[in-house]
Formats: structure tokens, sequence, C-alpha cells
């Protein structure tokens, strides 16, 4: 069985162009073209990654996004016909991994599945073997993949959890926003060093207490991003 994508978007050409260039590559392809059908069948299927339109009937983008999070950690690809950057946060902040604009090159959607695809599901190569990190008083349980604080778990997406775990297992050690997009999205990975801004934001206020004082993910100004250890 190949990857199974799932395509949304109320353009049926635009879908049906997607669809066929995904279906080349080898990949399963399913069609939804209103927000609540999208839903559905993110409900009763499987998916490797969906890609998903801001604009649609019935209900948004933003708003499938945010119900499949709270079931699911599939990563998930925005398509925005707005060039407004408020538009591209609020989409990662609805619990996306990446956004694409519209129009687009298909070739460049195909690089940002694959590239997402890639890093799903595999770990980087970590010098501690442990499946149970535990800092102050967080639990990184790295086998099935949930952390816990105090002892209540905490949900992250599945990008969240990878650069809190690569962090995590190197304490005291400062990543640039280009190493971590390199490590945790994929050296083919063709987004911008911004959407690192943004996971690390949204898991600052998953995590911390006080966001903008944190106790486990600070910053080093100029430099870039470590856990404290």
């Amino acid at each position: 069985m190949g990857k199974k994508v799932l395509v949304v978007d109320d353009e049926k050409l635009i879908v049906k162009g997607i669809r066929f260039s995904l279906l080349q590559d080898g990949l399963e392809v399913d069609c939804a073209y209103d927000g609540e059908e999208a839903l559905e069948k993110a409900k009763e299927n499987k998916y490797d990654l969906i890609l998903l339109d801001v604009m649609l009937p019935k209900m948004d983008g933003f708003e499938v996004c945010q119900q499949v999070r709270e079931f699911s950690d599939v990563p998930i690809v925005m398509l925005t016909a707005k060039g407004d950057d408020m538009d591209k946060i609020l989409g990662l902040d609805y619990g996306a991994d990446d956004y694409i604009t519209k129009p687009f090159n298909i070739l460049e959607v195909k690089a940002r599945i694959k590239a997402i695809m890639r890093r799903t599901g595999k770990k980087e190569e970590k010098p501690d073997t442990s499946n149970i990190l535990e800092k102050h008083d967080m639990k990184i349980d790295r086998e099935s993949r949930r952390v816990f604080i105090e002892g209540k778990e905490i949900n992250l997406t599945a990008k969240e959890f990878d650069v809190l775990e690569l962090l995590a297992l190197n304490p005291d050690k400062v990543y640039s926003r280009e190493k971590l997009l390199n490590l945790v999205w994929g050296y083919e990975y063709p987004g911008d060093a911004r959407t690192v801004d943004v996971h690390i934001r949204r898991l600052r206020e998953k995590i911390e207490k006080l966001p903008s004082n944190p106790k486990y993910v600070h910053t080093k100004w100029g430099v870039g991003y470590y856990f404290k250890g």
C-alpha cells in the first residue's frame, strides 16, 4: 500500500489536476469538495497527509484543521489564495504543518508533500537511546510520542513533538532556525524559516506556564533556540 493523501478544494479542476499528478507518483488519493465532507473522510480514513484549501463551503479550512487536530496529528498543508502573512500564520496556529499560496506550481506542491512525508514517522539519529526522557517536571515518551508535564498529558502535533524531542535530547545546544528547519522538516523542504518561529511559539503556549518567560524552550537572541538542561 502506498501513501494516502486527502485533497480538499471546492474547485474541481484544481482537485482533478492535483489528484492526477499525485497518482502519477504512486500515491493513493481521496478527494473532498467542502469542509464537512473533508472532516468526515478524515475521521473515517487514515491519511498520511491532508492538502486543505482555506476557502471552503460549509466549513472553512481553518475550522476543519482545528477539528482534525482533536483526533489526529496527520500532517496538514493549507492552500490559501491570499498572500497575507496573517492568514498563513493563522493556518499554522490552527495546527497546520505548512501552507502553500495559490496560484501554485504542482511541482512545488509535490516537493512539499514529499519532504513532509519523508519526515513523518522517521526519527533523526540521536545519541540518547532511551525511550523515556525526563526533564524537570516534563516526561517525554519517545515511543508513544506523548508528553506529560506534572503528570498531565500535553497534546502536541507531530511537528511540535519533533521540535521538542530534538531540543530536549540535546539540552543547552542552540539550534538556528535554518538548522531546525533542516533537521525537523528535511533538507528538501522548500519552506520558510519563519515556520520554525510559529511552531516554537505554539509549542511554548502548550508547555510553558508563562510563554513569555519560558522554563523549557529558550531563545538565544540572534542565534536560535535551545532546551534548558
